[in-house]
């Protein structure tokens, strides 16, 4: 294109030749994608896209991920997810010493006052033990222990005789809250409570929503492996996160659309122990006192919050092939169920679990 302009006498022919039938289709493409209905809204383009900050850091004895769509401030978001992890760890930790849940754990039978977020995970984890006929309970802390999946590792499997023993200090009667809820009930000394398996789901929710009180909308977090999703992804698509085969080969074995939705899972394919020449599950049955030894691999669970999410993938996936989907039928919980077969594995979908979403559009 030539950087000098046509003279008076081209520049009218050119704006009746060119320029009104181009301006004349313009603004009838505007009007017809005016009303096109939302769905049908075009997909934004390499150019187009909105930035994306991808933020990391440690929490939980692991690696915590973020993805914030439109961001422009790493620092702020990083110091905010990381804020509130270390706040949720502060509190629950059962690595840490000094955390309110090991101060709770070493303090003799009786009253003891709670924070709030402690109050609220146990709220949450007595009404899963309820609904779950017990399959979820947090009190397994001493057996969990014996078994080697606490801080300490012994190198033997306990005994009949020990497992026994440790269970008159579990139960949905062993801990509760007070009359006034502003404080919880040992009912004995040495009962102790872990929150492995809802604390993690918790900081995830915090996370989330500490981006969300800077004004993100679109964003993902995820803590080891548990997610939270809201808004659209940085292709203007669903948060398109994958269910993880249980093999070990990071395959993925389906993939789930997630928006203002989290996504959790339970499996014994990547924490386990060698005992007395057998492999152990991390995940133990408190109506036993003993690892699970059923054919299911993992579950995956979906729901608004992640700690709800977090629990119910270890209550379905304690509950084993046949009681676990049953009960996610009768919930209506979204859960995924991978069984082992002699031929590889097979799934086994609740009612409420959605359909695979269709391939994401390239972005050219």
């Amino acid at each position: 294109m030539s950087s000098e302009g046509p003279s008076q006498g081209e520049g009218a022919q050119l704006l009746r030749t060119r320029v009104l039938p181009i301006l004349f289709l313009g603004l009838l493409f505007g009007a017809l994608w005016w009303r096109r209905p939302a769905d049908e809204a075009p997909e934004p383009t390499a150019a187009t896209a909105p930035p994306a900050l991808r933020l990391t850091g440690p929490s939980m004895g692991t690696t915590w991920h973020a993805t914030v769509v439109g961001g422009a401030d790493p620092s702020r978001a990083t110091m905010a997810v990381q804020g509130a992890l270390d706040a949720v760890d502060a509190r629950m930790s059962t690595w840490k010493p000094e955390s309110e849940l090991s101060l709770l754990n070493r303090a003799p039978a009786g009253d003891h006052p709670v924070s709030p977020e402690l109050g609220e995970v146990l709220a949450i984890s007595f009404e899963i033990n309820l609904l779950s006929g017990g399959a979820f309970d947090v009190t397994i802390a001493p057996i969990v222990d014996a078994w080697g999946f606490g801080p300490d590792r012994p190198e033997a499997a306990p005994s009949a005789e020990q497992v026994q023993a440790l269970r008159e200090l579990v139960g949905p009667d062993k801990l509760a809250f007070s009359d006034d809820r502003r404080a919880l009930v040992k009912s004995a000394d040495g009962v102790r409570a872990d929150l492995s398996a809802v604390a993690k789901g918790y900081g995830v929710d915090k996370a989330a929503q500490a981006l969300l009180a800077l004004g993100y909308t679109d964003l993902m977090v995820e803590v080891g492996g548990e997610v939270r999703a809201h808004g659209r992804n940085p292709d203007g698509q669903p948060w398109r996160i994958g269910v993880e085969r249980p093999d070990g080969s990071s395959a993925v074995e389906q993939v789930v659309a997630l928006d203002t939705m989290s996504m959790a899972t339970s499996g014994d394919y990547r924490n386990y122990r060698e005992l007395d020449g057998q492999r152990v599950s991390h995940t133990i049955d408190a109506r036993t006192g003993e690892p699970i030894r059923h054919g299911l691999a993992s579950v995956s669970v979906l729901h608004p919050s992640c700690a709800w999410a977090d629990a119910w993938a270890t209550a379905l996936n304690v509950l084993g092939p046949e009681a676990g989907p049953a009960l996610a039928t009768r919930l209506d919980l979204p859960a995924l169920f991978i069984v082992r077969s002699p031929d590889g594995f097979r799934s086994i979908a609740s009612p409420t679990w959605p359909a695979p979403p269709a391939p994401a559009q390239e972005i050219p």
